[in-house]
């Protein structure tokens, strides 16, 4: 903890995003280095762990997870830490790969309702730079754009989530610079042992119905790996359990809404839906569904405005089972991304869960069977009643029978592997954190939220 009198700073709330491409670099671990730089000059004290803000994943500009940060920090020391962040987001963004960095800086004890409104609709809706830029300057935000600036809108946002419902923390291990590019090597049995022993209380962190490690990403960026789970202790523990043998530069726990779908809490109407939305639809199928090559699964919903949809459940998300059984009635909420199909210049809902709520009589009428022969009989042509062909004897109607649907109410998940970075895990359904967050100015954190190696 800092030595100066906090009695005499200020709180300074600093948000960035959108300064990684497909090529490298980490806005997390921007954040790291942030961190680090403001707990080793000893005039910064944290008052909330650094936020992840996962934002609406269906942008389609987004590099890969859509997460913005947010640090929120008591400093006496504002302007010296200002002109440090402009350099350094400006210098470790990869803006010659396509990165377009944002930065705000928001000096405030309070956070408005107008920025945590605008917070909560870039979890499911598509928002514009002007628009951040009017908030930022109603609000005497400061704001530092580079590229074509978009990366001001997850800046303002993560400021503004305050992630004071359900929320969850991830404990993320860094690289150092020399093992980048490399392939991450993880102990198998360490990780499924976490897995094991530390459920319900960290989650996604192995696919054991496909033996696949969940922890580590595939590219070329810093992050080695990262615990994802209900508590800072918990996910600093299991972290350090299965640390590689390769030398790391850190770590550090970030508060986060990942495994919450917060971008799915709000209802969709069918007659407003817009490209690129999420959220979720209550509906009818209203198509019986059509499974095409490869296992993809087509249907149509409609819902309370009477408007219709087509729906995709692709294969991948181990969800086109579930789907193909669903018939013309069937009462169904829908988490869903919804998609710009340009080879026909209209939207499709994509579905990120399936609840099954109410389900129809599949019904069918087929030819009566023979009680003394036990055979199906055949019909002796139109309105001309069935006759047995063994015994001769006959029967004037078709039976009407009830097929077995095989299909159960309830929740719906995708396979493990297919989980978004928002996607609520089926065990966090009534774990859900309902008590407000409220961040204490002066008690300190987690004495191992955040290390140097």
């Amino acid at each position: 903890m800092s030595n100066y009198d906090l009695g005499d700073s200020k709180v300074l709330h600093i948000g960035f995003d959108d300064t990684d491409s497909y090529s490298g670099r980490c806005t997390t671990n921007l954040a790291f280095k942030i961190t680090s730089k403001l707990l080793s000059e000893n005039d910064s004290v944290f008052i909330d762990y650094p936020l992840l803000v996962r934002l609406n994943p269906n942008i389609p500009w987004k590099t890969r997870g859509n997460g913005g940060v947010c640090l929120r920090i008591r400093t006496n020391q504002s302007e010296k830490i200002l002109d440090y962040l402009i350099k350094i987001v400006k210098t470790d963004s990869d803006i010659g790969n396509g990165a377009n960095p944002g930065l705000a800086i928001f000096e405030s004890d309070t956070i408005p309702l107008s920025l945590r409104q605008f917070s909560s609709r870039a979890m499911y809706d598509v928002l514009k730079v002007q628009e951040a830029e009017k908030l930022a300057s109603d609000l005497s935000i400061q704001v530092f754009k580079y590229g074509d600036g978009r990366g001001i809108i997850g800046a303002m946002a993560s400021i503004g989530s305050l992630l004071e419902g359900d929320h969850t923390y991830e404990a993320i291990a860094y690289r150092k610079k020399e093992f980048q590019g490399s392939p991450r090597i993880l102990n198998k049995s360490r990780v499924s042992k976490i897995s094991i022993e530390t459920h319900p209380f960290t989650f996604n962190s192995l696919d054991s119905f496909h033996e696949r490690i969940l922890i580590a990403p595939h590219g070329p960026d810093p992050v080695f790996c990262g615990i994802r789970g209900e508590d800072p202790y918990i996910v600093t523990k299991a972290l350090l359990y299965v640390l590689p043998v390769e030398k790391l530069e850190g770590f550090m726990v970030f508060r986060t809404n990942q495994g919450t779908s917060t971008h799915l809490q709000n209802q969709l109407s069918l007659k407003k839906i817009r490209s690129n939305m999420a959220g979720y639809v209550r509906c009818k199928v209203s198509k019986k569904p059509i499974i095409l090559r490869g296992g993809h699964v087509l249907f149509e919903v409609s819902d309370f405005s009477n408007s219709k949809f087509p729906v995709a459940v692709y294969e991948p998300t181990g969800l086109g089972s579930i789907a193909s059984k669903l018939i013309e009635g069937d009462n169904i909420d829908i988490g869903i991304g919804v998609s710009k199909n340009d080879s026909h210049n209209s939207s499709i809902l994509n579905v990120e869960y399936l609840s099954v709520l109410k389900t129809m009589d599949d019904t069918v009428w087929i030819n009566p069977m023979c009680n003394n022969c036990g055979m199906r009989m055949k019909s002796e042509g139109k309105n001309k009643g069935f006759q047995c062909k063994i015994c001769g004897r006959k029967k004037d109607s078709k039976l009407l029978v009830t097929k077995n649907r095989n299909l159960q109410l309830g929740m719906y998940l995708p396979y493990l592997k297919a989980h978004r970075h928002l996607t609520k895990p089926l065990h966090r359904y009534g774990m859900e954190k309902t008590y407000p967050y409220i961040p204490d100015f002066f008690k300190p954190l987690h004495s191992e939220w955040f290390k140097l190696f």
